[in-house]
């Protein structure tokens, strides 16, 4: 049942059985079907369906509010039982975000393993909303990612730098040889993104309605794929925390303006103050000390 739980959340939380079924890597008859019989197995209907769409009926509302509650519960209850299970090998698993070009947080890992040859470290890339989902669900213990939320008092947010926005192209394009170029030259370009299936919606709203890139957008798997894309003339690519990478003579990195005015972005890291140990704080602390060198 508590797969059926996540489907119907799925489906609830993105308005839709087709989108649903592709973040659950299902087919969206297979969706409806488990839904069905999980409405069989609580015996009450959940959803109100009318043709393509559907509404939540009194009790689809009060199940899907106290199920994420369950599944969070759940959840958690994985996660210290395998940190139990662990205890006599301390392990610790940290989030970067997908395509980020700064150093800082490798170094930060390779420092805090020179100090602690004792802890397994895991290490996940992911998008912003990838990572918030892995932090939320416990199955990260803290995470580099950029600000796109309020904070949270049940997080340590901790901003690490503000860094201006810049966009990498291949050297043989006009642009290339600017100082900077505004969001609205940029529309009759493809922007590539580095985005796993189910997250393309997310990070193309993001980049269109808060960036402000109105050009075709096309995804990569990984910054590899996405950087031969680049060099390939196929599109520019957005840089995740600045121009810090050497690119030779294929790339070059150009500043990023909207209305004549650089875009900044906040890079931050979190992880869930309930959680909270003096390994995770630790790393915190070397993390930050790494985005404050000179």
């Amino acid at each position: 049942m508590l797969k059926q739980i996540r489907y119907f959340q799925a489906v609830v939380r993105l308005g839709s059985f087709t989108e649903a079924a592709e973040e659950c890597y299902i087919s969206q008859s297979a969706i409806s079907q488990q839904i069905q019989a999980l409405e069989q197995e609580l015996g009450v209907k959940l959803l109100e369906r009318r043709n393509r769409k559907f509404t939540l009926t009194p009790a689809g509302e009060h199940f899907y509010e106290k199920s994420l509650l369950l599944t969070a519960d759940f959840d958690r209850l994985l996660v210290e039982t395998i940190r139990i299970a662990h205890r006599e090998n301390p392990q610790l698993h940290l989030g970067c975000l997908k395509g980020y070009s700064g150093r800082e947080f490798q170094q930060a890992v390779a420092e805090f393993a020179e100090l602690h040859p004792d802890v397994a470290i895991h290490v996940i890339n992911g998008t912003h909303e990838e990572l918030y989902e892995e932090l939320i669900s416990c199955r990260v213990d803290a995470v580099l990612s950029d600000q796109r939320r309020a904070f949270s008092e049940e997080y340590a947010n901790h901003i690490l730098a503000r860094r201006q926005c810049y966009i990498e192209i291949a050297a043989r394009n006009p642009i290339s040889g600017q100082d900077s170029v505004e969001v609205s030259e940029l529309k009759h370009i493809p922007c590539v993104l580095v985005a796993s299936k189910n997250q393309r919606k997310n990070e193309r709203s993001y980049f269109r309605e808060i960036i402000g890139i109105s050009s075709e957008f096309v995804f990569a798997e990984n910054v590899e794929e996405a950087r031969l894309l680049v060099i390939g003339g196929k599109g520019f690519m957005p840089v995740e925390g600045g121009a810090t990478m050497p690119m030779g003579t294929t790339l070059r990195h150009v500043k990023l303006l909207r209305n004549g005015q650089p875009i900044h972005r906040n890079y931050c890291v979190f992880w869930k103050l309930a959680d909270e140990t003096d390994t995770i704080r630790e790393f915190g602390e070397i993390l930050k000390s790494q985005f404050h060198k000179k």
